[in-house]
């Protein structure tokens, strides 16, 4: 198994941490079965991929055992934002073993985070529906199930391209990252809706960028939807008082 550096993480606060913890903590107990997790947003930069860094990074230092797949095979910017740098001169991924050119293991690389692994999407694909939607993606899913405690997948934004519907549909459950303030409730229930057509269930929504004084102002912790987390950088809810842009 080949070796990966992930160079620029961002360090959280005590509050992100806090938050952080109780999203994780949360994610863990959602049931025994539930172990793949589709990771997606409304639109781009609302701190989609952050997040599932994060999460990754913050459950392997628990314990576990986590892979991170980054599914965006149109045009990932993951390893660049997180420079991200991998032994060896070609980076074989995800988009590889799905068009059959490559094991499983060829396409796992161990994180400098101890229990955290990584699958990069290994080159752009101009047309990856047909990849994701086939049985292969839906294997590999499982074949990652049995080796490791939690599956993150990274998607593309759902209100962007329907791809994100598509991954969600070989995963156990999803997770939308909003970024606070930004979004109209209208494309957030759209994007549950497209999510849920697919088959699998939103777990909960993150709310992203957003204070604890923010959140405390506004009593933003009434009426949430599938919450996780009340509090700090990352709360975690849908809220009534959602605010339109």
């Amino acid at each position: 198994m080949r070796n990966c550096v992930i160079h620029h993480l961002e360090t959280l606060d005590f509050s992100g941490n806090e938050a952080l913890n109780s999203i994780c903590t949360n994610l863990s107990f959602v049931g025994r079965d539930m172990k793949k997790f589709a990771i997606t947003s409304c639109t781009q930069n609302e701190g989609k991929s952050s997040m599932s860094m994060q999460i990754m990074a913050n459950l392997a230092r628990r314990g576990k055992r986590v892979v991170l797949v980054d599914s965006d095979l149109r045009k990932s910017v993951m390893m660049s934002h997180f420079g991200i740098t991998i032994d060896g001169s070609e980076v074989i991924g995800l988009a590889h073993h799905l068009a059959g050119y490559n094991t499983i293991d060829d396409i796992i690389y161990q994180t400098d985070i101890p229990g955290a692994y990584y699958i990069p999407t290994g080159r752009d694909v101009m047309n990856p529906l047909p990849l994701l939607d086939s049985k292969y993606f839906a294997q590999l899913l499982d074949e990652l199930a049995l080796r490791f405690d939690m599956v993150l997948v990274d998607t593309p934004p759902i209100g962007v391209v329907i791809d994100a519907a598509v991954v969600a549909k070989s995963c156990d459950g999803a997770v939308l990252v909003i970024e606070y303030a930004k979004r109209r409730k209208a494309e957030i229930a759209d994007a549950v809706y497209k999510i849920e057509q697919s088959g699998s269930p939103v777990i909960g929504c993150i709310i992203n960028r957003v204070s604890v004084k923010t959140l405390s102002e506004r009593n933003y912790y009434k009426n949430h939807y599938y919450a996780y987390s009340k509090y700090g950088k990352y709360g975690y809810g849908y809220s009534n008082e959602q605010e339109k842009e």
